[in-house]
């Protein structure tokens, strides 16, 4: 229990941290989205509207009062007015970005570890045969490869030339979103080039980690001892190999889905998808300060709370790091 209370501890700390960071970067930034938007009008705006602009974005009064004013906001789930589509609320479009972000981030996550854990495992288990001199190359080539390649790859092979997937988008543009059997087939159909393509470069990384892992284990005397007593193939493959080797997976993968609300830009750029990272780029090139500070504050909680879980998790499935907590 202190050993949970400590982390607690320590990612509060962070996260108070990277809230002041949040505030005061863009603050000693010049200018503020007012004096950006004053300036994109060619200065046909009059000052009481300039100010009115600078008091809803709340770059009015001292920076001490706008510090105060900020954390009052965020309590009550208020991230600021977005200056792109003035004046919806920042939250709307990241609550909005973030759902398909996580669809497409959070699934390609999740099926690129499932299945490059069990390639990383018997290729190790069966190192040298057949299985792991076909596939471990092939995914150590595909893991070199840039997002943008594989994206723009997929795109003009399966959706230019052979026209078997959608060029863009998340859904059809003349379906109304609903919980409908037309609108969700629609939402799979648009998704597989998007996954497929980050599924294809992360599959490499777990692949070969998994497999660098569990040939360091199958080398340890309690896996020898196993043998020696006549244990299956099978138990020792998954009940002492596997499991041992699947904690810094975890952990990995925890941090991985810290970073799922990053978004995955290159691949949201290239298939036109409304996620977080194509709506952060254009929040960048259009100085929207809400909207980026939202996205950082976002991608905070997320990486904080995936640690968190990541400390859980190798607590729970290790027993040496219970007995060294409950020492400490």
């Amino acid at each position: 229990m202190r050993f949970i209370l400590r982390r607690l501890g320590f990612y509060c700390a962070a996260f108070a941290v990277a809230l002041t960071l949040n505030f005061f970067i863009p603050r000693l930034m010049p200018g503020d989205p007012a004096s950006t938007l004053f300036v994109s009008l060619r200065g046909r705006m009059s000052q009481q509207s300039l100010d009115a602009m600078r008091a809803a974005y709340g770059f009015d009064g001292s920076l001490w009062d706008q510090f105060v004013a900020y954390v009052i906001r965020l309590l009550h789930g208020d991230l600021g007015v977005s200056t792109v589509n003035f004046p919806q609320p920042a939250s709307e479009m990241l609550l909005y970005a973030a759902g398909w972000t996580l669809f497409l981030v959070g699934v390609a996550t999740l099926l690129s570890f499932a299945v490059g854990i069990l390639f990383g495992m018997f290729a190790a288990w069966r190192r040298g045969s057949f299985f792991d001199t076909l596939f471990t190359p092939v995914n150590v080539m595909l893991n070199a490869f840039t997002p943008a390649v594989v994206a723009l790859l997929l795109l003009y092979g399966f959706a230019l030339q052979l026209q078997w997937f959608p060029l863009g988008r998340a859904y059809d543009i003349d379906l109304e979103p609903g919980l409908n059997m037309v609108f969700m087939g629609s939402v799979l159909y648009h998704s597989v080039l998007p996954l497929a393509s980050l599924v294809i470069i992360a599959i490499g990384g777990w692949h070969l980690s998994m497999r660098n892992t569990m040939i360091n284990l199958l080398n340890e005397d309690y896996i020898t001892l196993a043998r020696a007593k006549g244990l299956s193939g099978r138990r020792i493959l998954f009940r002492y190999a596997a499991r041992n080797a699947m904690l810094p997976q975890i952990t990995s993968l925890a941090l991985t889905f810290g970073f799922v609300l990053g978004g995955a830009l290159i691949t949201e750029v290239v298939f036109n998808y409304p996620g977080l990272g194509k709506f952060t780029l254009a929040a960048i090139e259009k100085r929207d300060y809400a909207f980026i500070q939202g996205q950082l504050l976002f991608l905070t909680v997320t990486v904080l709370l995936a640690n968190l879980i990541a400390d859980l998790l190798n607590l729970l499935l290790d027993p040496r790091l219970r007995d060294r907590s409950e020492l400490a």
